[in-house]
């Protein structure tokens, strides 16, 4: 009975070591969302309050240095809030490393204009195991009149085609509402701390070989406030500005480094 009783105390501890240990492929897999914020407060309570939690284990608010309510909202809404300082980049980065409990990461703006129920159509295809990497297109989704500018459409289109051209992956846009594998996340050596991040990790993700799916996203007016970036001519300078030195960096780098993943397998959805 002794040893009857130790065998089934193994087999109890190896199941729950595998239940403990399930993968992003797993509908298991713990998803947290990541919202980097600055002044965002008359929409990040309801951003937050809009996210699926039958889908969604952890939403994390990542400020910049907000001086209104937004901390304050967030948290009241269920997030939990880290200051980094400015730095889109810099902010998504900290994200990903304070998310250690995360098997998925979902990154989108706080501003009200990306569809949270959206989340569970960009989470899904890497819980099946089919994607390492998710993002949403708001160009090939309906777009609420007024939500984007036209050199947000163009800059995305144009940097879609460069990307295709290096790497053979098709994207359409370079929205910031996007789900990928944490440990893949970590494994692609992201550098960038300013509005660079976006291209930086579709470019290193294409490079890597990671598997990449583009899906179409409803896309809307922002809440309130302004856009940091398209709110106005200085705010969208200093951004492609940004955007532009990074593809040329990564770019330049991809030359010189082999990817160290097995080629890409992209699709469309």
């Amino acid at each position: 009975m002794r040893k009857l009783r130790h065998a089934l105390e193994f087999v109890s501890a190896l199941s729950i070591d595998r239940d403990s240990t399930q993968g992003a492929d797993s509908p298991r897999a713990k998803v947290v969302v990541v919202i980097p914020t600055l002044n965002e407060q008359e929409s990040i309570e309801q951003v937050i309050r809009g996210i699926p939690r039958a889908v969604v284990d952890r939403v994390i608010v990542v400020d910049s240095g907000s001086n209104d309510a937004t901390t304050t909202l967030a948290r009241r809404a269920g997030a939990d809030v880290i200051d980094v300082g400015p730095g889109y980049g810099r902010a998504c980065l900290k994200a990903t490393e304070a998310a250690a409990d995360a098997d998925i990461l979902v990154f989108m703006d706080g501003d009200g204009a990306d569809d949270t129920a959206s989340i569970a159509a960009l989470v899904a295809p890497i819980r099946s195991g089919d994607y390492d990497f998710v993002i949403g297109s708001r160009v090939r989704g309906i777009r609420e009149p007024g939500s984007m500018a036209w050199h947000q459409i163009g800059a995305g289109l144009l940097a879609g085609v460069g990307m295709r051209l290096l790497y053979g992956v098709r994207y359409t846009d370079m929205c910031a509402f996007r789900a990928i594998r944490r440990d893949a996340l970590l494994r692609l050596g992201m550098r960038e701390l300013t509005y660079g991040w976006n291209i930086e990790m579709q470019m290193r993700a294409a490079r890597s070989g990671l598997r990449i799916l583009e899906i179409p996203v409803p896309y809307h007016c922002r809440t309130g406030g302004m856009s940091k970036v398209a709110g106005s001519l200085r705010g969208s300078i200093r951004a492609g500005s940004r955007i532009m030195a990074t593809f040329a960096r990564v770019s330049t780098q991809s030359k010189r480094e082999r990817p160290t993943a097995p080629k890409d397998k992209s699709g469309w959805q």
